[in-house]
């Protein structure tokens, strides 16, 4: 009888925010303008990339051939925008809204961690202080890389992740450490043994649908936690597995993680900036 084929599960990795804690003589710019409050990363399971991926093709041809849109710089393949890949902060509303329709008929499921900056700020201030060593963008990436993937990573033959590409260092064997820590910790938590293997690769975008999906579900959860504006959040609301605010500590020393249990609202988040 021949075997049936191996479970794969697909998972795309994308941030949202910025690192940027310091200028040159050591002030904090977080918040101030191009710099965010906040910094998430992001891991999004897709039940079928390919169905993604051909349908949100489908949907840029049709939008670029549309002559509504006749002009519009983004629209132009030059731009290396809208024509290109959906990006949800370059996308126009009207755009915006017709790929919010179609995300949900994908099932996707999406895990996120997120820091407060002004939190990482204190945070780099006291290492920086007591051991003389910094805090990197990527060790803080890589925790949260770590924190996303623990227990996602056993439920499969074979797991495939694909990671949005960050500057132009090729940094998959970094990801791949975070990753292998992120499977030990699951299996002393679990007093297991799993290690099912872990393909990663790192792509644009333009050549993974998965990747402008996080992006849609990133983008949304930032507006929300970050200016206050539920509407996004709430259109893809049943697609946020797991929340982590790691940096809320009102109540639990781990944080406030918002899940089925404990839905996110608008009124529970606690403001990004302190005060």
């Amino acid at each position: 009888m021949p075997q049936p084929p191996p479970s794969i599960r697909h998972f795309f990795v994308d941030e949202a925010g910025d690192l940027t804690l310091f200028d040159r003589r050591g002030r904090v710019l977080v918040g101030e303008p191009g710099n965010s409050y906040t910094f998430m990363v992001g891991l999004c399971e897709l039940p079928d990339p390919m169905v993604a991926h051909e349908a949100l093709e489908a949907l840029r041809a049709e939008l670029i051939s549309d002559p509504y849109f006749r002009g519009v710089p983004s629209m132009q393949r030059a731009t290396r925008k809208t024509a290109l890949a959906f990006h949800a902060k370059d996308d126009l509303p009207e755009v915006r809204r017709e790929v919010f329709r179609l995300l949900p008929s994908f099932n996707p499921s999406i895990v996120v961690a997120l820091r407060r900056k002004h939190e990482l700020a204190e945070f780099a201030r006291r290492r920086q202080q007591v051991s003389g060593r910094k805090v990197t963008p990527d060790l803080i990436y890589d925790e949260l890389v770590e924190r996303v993937c623990k227990d996602r990573l056993h439920k499969a033959e074979e797991h495939r992740i694909v990671f949005a590409r960050r500057g132009k260092a090729d940094r998959n064997a970094a990801l791949t450490a975070a990753i292998d820590r992120a499977k030990r910790a699951f299996n002393r938590k679990w007093n297991t043994e799993h290690d099912k293997p872990v393909v990663v690769a790192s792509g644009v975008p333009s050549d993974h649908a998965g990747l402008q999906v996080a992006d849609y579900l990133m983008w949304g959860l930032q507006r929300m936690i970050e200016r206050r504006e539920d509407r996004y959040f709430n259109a893809l609301a049943p697609h946020y597995r797991l929340v982590m605010d790691l940096d809320d500590r009102r109540n639990r020393a781990y944080g406030e993680w918002y899940n089925d249990s404990n839905p996110l609202q608008l009124e529970k988040l606690k403001p990004v900036a302190p005060g």
